[in-house]
């Protein structure tokens, strides 16, 4: 079987399965679910594989899928990994296939990997019934939920999911890159993320009289611009920082001074001492406030997932399937890490990981935009992309 044809056979075969992906993808676009409930997505995605000649597992609590390959030769196996989880953000585009789910979309492109990974994983199966493939693939998919949780791969990868895996790949919807462009990077790939629970403590009373009460709200005010303003001046300017609240609670009343705020947030850092150090700083910070205020501020830090470390051999196989399919022009070399997380980095721990970034640009919205979608025509171009790899990882690896 020569390379020209296996990859005609291939191309063939992922072009005449776009429909069918276009139909998965929509109907996971309208019925999404948040990290921790993916039952029926997890029911739909079976439910659609169930054709195919592989053995399908369920995860943990009945939501994921791990999906193998029926082995007919004993040696290595790769696997193609994608989530499925949505987000609690409400849909507001004007398309057929918004979200019927209020205040749940995939703003995170999920239904897209998951689509992708459907497609790829039919169009692997077809290519080895027409016997066309070039070597002995042996192939897993791993549909993981609560992605945006950091619980995901940690659960799957408890239930096995990576058991009698050599290498994970895996890819990422990019809305800053158009359609027909990849980014590839060896190495650091993503931020090391910490959730950031602060509570604030002081004594409630009333508007009008503020010097009778401690005022947590004030307190708050001025942690948040402070930890914003310091702490990223506090560490050399070349090791990226990223500290960012997103969530402030306190109060029920206009005219009331509350008693306590809570004010939740994000650490990002590329880790090592940085992180570390940020930890410290943002404690300091809170320490010196809480004596000139006067309250009680208690903070915690939770660990969210590691770096995404991409293995340099695997990304090697990804730049190449890009060259192929696209042209070495099309195949950006990332020069930074992301500042975004993964979960995708704990499959790391047990196996080589790699990730790419698939252009996919729709309306110019970026990710967790309640207005994010996607150009269609590279979820086609993310399953060619991802069963070139494993069949280039393959030849490689399986005699």
């Amino acid at each position: 079987m020569t390379d020209s044809i296996w990859r005609r056979f291939l191309d063939q075969t992922v072009d005449s399965l776009l429909p069918e992906m276009v139909r998965v993808r929509r109907h996971l676009h309208m019925y999404p679910e948040v990290s921790g409930a993916e039952w029926q997505t997890t029911e739909f995605l079976r439910r659609e594989l169930a054709e195919l000649d592989c053995q399908i597992r369920v995860g943990p609590d009945g939501r994921g899928l791990i999906v193998d390959q029926n082995r007919q030769t004993a040696g290595p196996r790769v696997a193609l990994r994608a989530d499925i989880d949505g987000l609690p953000i409400g849909d507001q585009k004007n398309v057929e296939y918004r979200s019927r789910i209020n205040g749940v979309m995939h703003a995170c492109g999920h239904d897209a990997h998951s689509a992708i990974l459907y497609g790829t994983l039919r169009a692997l199966h077809q290519l080895q019934q027409l016997k066309v493939m070039p070597a002995s693939l042996c192939w897993r998919g791993i549909f993981q939920p609560a992605e945006e949780s950091n619980e995901g791969a940690l659960e799957m990868i408890q239930a096995g999911a990576v058991d009698e895996v050599s290498a994970v790949l895996s890819l990422h919807v990019d809305p800053s890159r158009p359609f027909g462009r990849i980014g590839v990077r060896e190495g650091v790939f993503t931020a090391a993320c910490d959730e950031i629970n602060i509570r604030i403590q002081g004594r409630g009373g009333h508007a009008a009289r503020p010097h009778e009460s401690i005022d947590p709200v004030a307190a708050a005010a001025q942690l948040i611009s402070s930890i914003y303003l310091f702490v990223p001046r506090s560490v050399d300017s070349q090791d990226p920082v990223v500290i960012t609240f997103g969530q402030i609670q306190g109060g029920n009343s206009a005219n009331a001074i509350p008693s306590q705020v809570l004010v939740r947030g994000t650490l990002r850092t590329l880790g090592g001492s940085v992180r570390e150090h940020a930890k410290r700083h943002i404690k300091q910070l809170a320490s010196g406030l809480e004596q000139a205020a006067g309250t009680r501020i208690e903070i915690e830090f939770l660990p969210g997932p590691e770096s995404v470390v991409n293995c340099v051999d695997l990304c090697r196989l990804i730049r190449q399937a890009g060259h192929e399919l696209l042209g070495p022009a099309n195949v950006d070399e990332l020069t930074r890490p992301s500042m975004g997380g993964e979960d995708f980095a704990h499959y790391g721990s047990k196996s080589p990981i790699c990730m790419f970034r698939l252009g996919c640009a729709g309306d110019g919205h970026p990710l967790h935009s309640p207005l994010f979608d996607i150009d269609e025509r590279s979820l086609a171009l993310g399953a060619k992309l991802l069963c070139r790899a494993a069949i280039l990882w393959a030849c490689q690896h399986c005699s």
